[in-house]
């Protein structure tokens, strides 16, 4: 997501920004992930609306993110009406850009900054170059030392499919988890925009298309159309959230609705 705001002023959240990255990419390991799928994907945490999950968002600023620096809710409101404005007979993708960054709730519960925001990657396999910050911040990646994982396929077979496939652990992992263990009605093209829209190498390098199957090949325009949205509506002008949440809370009940599991 590093795609703008290099100018020298903005220099302290570059360097907030490079070590969250360091960390991640020394740290995000199989082992690891493998460790955080059993620690999340129970959805045994809490017991929480939708509504209430994106607003818990105002005590959040992610430490991944050059380009704004304020609250994670703002941005949600900010892409779903973006989406909207360019999209308005799609509902449930308007409700995609309102909650596609919920999952960084995980860090309001303890988890590391490094294990919840950012542009994510799969492990097992070769870190490809396209991966923000690859030559300098994976130097301490056990993973990156390991044989079995530094071929091009990995641990993988080719042309796998992206479900087989263990991508670091982030937002959007998470996400995707809790809304197949709610039974949410949101179309198969959503799920897709929720768990791979911080996966910059494949979406916008071209990168891992060696693991893809053809429901990957299909998928991806529509995630390509969500990322738009996702970079290019952060703006410094604030929406009116009260205005715009009763519209959002009827989207939410069409297809996550009550209390959810996280």
């Amino acid at each position: 997501m590093l795609h703008s705001f290099r100018h020298e002023k903005h220099r302290p959240l570059i360097d907030r920004v490079f070590n969250t990255y360091k960390l991640m990419h020394t740290n995000q390991t199989v082992d690891f992930v493998k460790q955080r799928h059993y620690e999340w994907t129970g959805c045994n945490h809490t017991r929480m609306g939708m509504m209430d999950t994106i607003m818990s968002l105002d005590q959040l600023v992610d430490e991944s993110d050059p380009d704004v620096d304020f609250p994670n809710s703002f941005h949600a409101f900010q892409t779903a009406e973006g989406i909207r404005q360019a999209h308005p007979d799609k509902d449930w993708f308007q409700l995609v850009g309102l909650i596609h960054d919920v999952g960084k709730t995980m860090a309001l519960w303890d988890e590391p900054q490094w294990a919840v925001v950012g542009d994510t990657f799969p492990v097992g396999c070769k870190f490809q170059n396209s991966i923000v910050f690859r030559d300098s911040t994976f130097l301490d990646n056990p993973d990156d030392k390991n044989p079995s994982y530094k071929t091009e396929h990995g641990i993988y077979e080719p042309n796998c499919g992206l479900d087989s496939v263990l991508m670091s652990w982030g937002h959007d992992e998470y996400l995707y988890r809790v809304m197949k263990f709610n039974n949410c009605s949101i179309p198969e093209e959503g799920l897709y925009m929720i768990r791979f829209h911080s996966f910059y190498p494949w979406h916008s390098h071209g990168d891992y298309m060696h693991l893809c199957n053809d429901k990957d090949l299909r998928m991806l325009p529509w995630v390509q159309e969500f990322n738009k949205f996702d970079l290019y509506t952060k703006t410094t002008d604030l929406p009116d959230v009260d205005k715009l949440k009763p519209y959002y809370q009827s989207l939410i009940d069409k297809y996550c609705p009550g209390i959810l599991n996280w």
